[in-house]
């Protein structure tokens, strides 16, 4: 059995006192809200802070409010996501995301800040310790070879989080606060191609809360590639958005592609080639082209990546027949083996 390490648990009732708590630990500190990626981490000592801040006393991080457009606290469990119609009618590729994540337990008990947070992951990382120790480890934690490309000179880790690439096509930002202040930034700008430093975030800095702008002619979808229809990350992620003008044709569109590099990734030229056409087969084809120019996958987490690769073209294509109307509950439930409607 693998135990936690000895570590000091303080649970603040604010944001600004989580945040003195941070600034105070001289980088000793990380914080915890449902516990689902960190905890584990810890018991294959990938992770050993000797003091967690709990947030799952903070009720404002709890909170959702309309405006302009929805904003949603990171410490909302993806449960709760799930059930909020708001979410499930205007942010459809979000609410595709989070319904996607791991199981229901699982969902209970995560949040949004800390899907979006998920650290990289590897099938040379994601181990105990001793089978790691075996392998003399590796560069992401205690070692200095990437083992999935030896002569590479940074960690190739991937990033797994479902719900980062849905609300990068949706245009989401986010709000960071530490002790000093606060800053909203795009959600793009959270986070960089680099399997151990994958994250803008400073230490001290705590995600408070996603910003989604108005979904008005807005239509989204989230598509997932994973062995088992339950519980597992994704291996390839394709989430897609598009505002559509009365005649059909794209006025704006966005594509990203999750699990296939270090960080999601948005691929512009390929969301480019829809503005000024409908969604035709053959514009979708072009952007499906397109889009799996820059899926790039290694050889770190299951399938290969030859068809993973593959995959990226069809996974893409699914998500825009999706945006054009196209009924795919029947290729929902046999690709992702649930319904999602």
């Amino acid at each position: 059995m693998m135990r936690l390490p000895n570590f000091r648990f303080v649970a603040p009732t604010s944001v600004h006192e989580a945040a003195e708590l941070l600034t105070s630990s001289s980088g000793d500190a990380m914080l915890v809200a449902g516990g689902t990626d960190l905890l584990p981490n810890m018991k294959r000592r990938q992770q050993t802070p000797g003091t967690l801040v709990g947030l799952r006393h903070i009720a404002e991080l709890r909170a959702i409010s309309n405006g302009d457009g929805l904003t949603i606290g990171a410490g909302l469990t993806l449960a709760d996501l799930v059930r909020t119609q708001k979410v499930r009618e205007s942010y459809g590729a979000l609410w595709q995301a989070a319904a996607q994540v791991a199981t229901p337990q699982l969902r209970n008990m995560g949040t949004l800040g800390g899907n979006l947070c998920l650290d990289t992951r590897c099938n040379y990382y994601d181990q105990n310790y001793e089978w790691r120790k075996a392998i003399d480890f590796c560069m992401k934690k205690d070692g200095g070879t990437c083992w999935v490309a030896p002569s590479s000179t940074k960690c190739l880790a991937v990033s797994s989080t479902d719900t980062a690439p849905a609300l990068l096509a949706l245009g989401a930002s986010i709000t960071l606060v530490s002790a000093n202040g606060s800053r909203r930034i795009a959600l793009s700008d959270l986070y960089r191609n680099d399997g151990i430093h994958y994250l803008t975030r400073q230490p001290n800095e705590i995600l408070t809360a996603v910003h989604l702008p108005e979904s008005t002619g807005w239509r989204s979808a989230y598509w997932k590639l994973r062995r088992r229809g339950a519980f597992d990350f994704p291996v390839l992620s394709a989430a897609a958005a598009a505002k559509i003008a009365g005649d059909g044709t794209v006025e704006s569109a966005r594509i990203v592609l999750g699990a296939v590099s270090s960080r999601p990734i948005e691929v512009a030229p390929a969301a480019s080639l829809l503005v000024g056409h409908a969604l035709t087969d053959e514009a979708i084809a072009r952007a499906a082209d397109a889009a799996a120019q820059p899926s790039r996958p290694m050889d770190n987490t299951d399938f290969t990546l030859v068809w993973r690769k593959r995959m990226t073209r069809v996974f893409v294509t699914y998500a825009l027949r999706e945006l054009r109307g196209d009924d795919v509950r029947d290729l929902r439930r046999r690709v992702s083996r649930q319904e999602l409607l």
